[in-house]
């Protein structure tokens, strides 16, 4: 299993145009970036490359990485950066089936699948696979499994990704707050590799206009208003599912520049091999 980081970062990226805060500062210096999340894994035996997540960066994305266009995408909610570069389809994919999940959403009356669907009818090359949370399915000589997590108000899901050849296993939390239901926990844990939701640090709940969430027994919030752990506690999520190795993904540029580029938060463009 050969894994690429695409895109690492939230809504508006690092650096955020227009912006001169430290963060952007010192990622321009770096030349580095943080572009809408996307990640792209490769199966060495089938030869097969599956997508999770359809960043809008998708072009800009592939250009500048030596990985292959997707045989298959997964799409885990419907946020536009998740889901619109799924435009991309056009003139460049022939037939990419599109999995999502079928459960329907209160918010929107709809599934994640149903709005896939819906929204991209006018793509021929797009052919909407509804999957059921829990059930695995196999795509590109994986099985992949996406279990939900809590990103209010609309439905998301998290990802397991195994690779039966090899016994390998990656895993992705999705968007989440700290408040994985325990069952999808289960599935999430004892990855090789783990991709962990965390936006900013705990001490920026006071900005937020609903606070913080999950508060563990210092009194510290692991959830950044409703949607997204913090980076306390995304580090804390990575220790309760114990991969062998994880990142913190879906970064803003919000995290102080000293701090926002230690080792376990992702760049655009990392790779592994598992």
């Amino acid at each position: 299993m050969e894994v690429t980081l695409l895109g690492t970062g939230d809504t508006t990226g690092t650096p955020t145009p227009n912006c001169g805060c430290g963060t952007c500062r010192e990622a321009r210096e770096r030349g580095v970036e943080r572009s809408r999340f996307s990640v792209h894994v490769h199966d060495e035996a089938s030869g097969e490359s599956l997508l999770v997540d359809a960043s809008p960066d998708f072009r800009q994305q592939f250009l500048e990485t030596d990985v292959a266009l997707p045989d298959a995408i997964c799409v885990t909610h419907i946020h536009f950066d998740h889901l619109d570069g799924l435009g991309n389809a056009y003139r460049l994919l022939e037939d990419v089936p599109v999995y999502a999940p079928d459960e329907t959403d209160p918010a929107t009356g709809e599934s994640v699948a149903e709005t896939v669907s819906r929204k991209y009818d006018y793509l021929d090359a797009v052919s909407v696979r509804p999957v059921s949370p829990f059930d695995a399915v196999d795509v590109c000589g994986f099985e992949v499994t996406l279990v939900p997590v809590e990103h209010p108000p609309l439905v998301c899901y998290g990802v397991r990704i195994d690779a039966p050849e090899t016994g390998a296993t990656l895993a992705l939390t999705g968007d989440t707050s700290y408040g994985i239901p325990d069952r999808s926990r289960e599935v999430l844990r004892d990855a090789d590799l783990l991709f962990v939701d965390g936006i900013v640090p705990a001490t920026h709940c006071e900005y937020h206009p609903l606070g913080g969430a999950h508060p563990d027994d210092s009194g510290t919030y692991r959830t950044f208003g409703t949607k997204h752990m913090t980076i306390e506690g995304a580090r804390e999520m990575a220790a309760a599912l114990d991969p062998a190795e994880y990142r913190i993904v879906h970064l803003s540029h919000y995290v102080p520049a000293e701090d926002a580029f230690d080792d376990d938060m992702a760049v655009d463009g990392e790779t592994f091999s598992l």
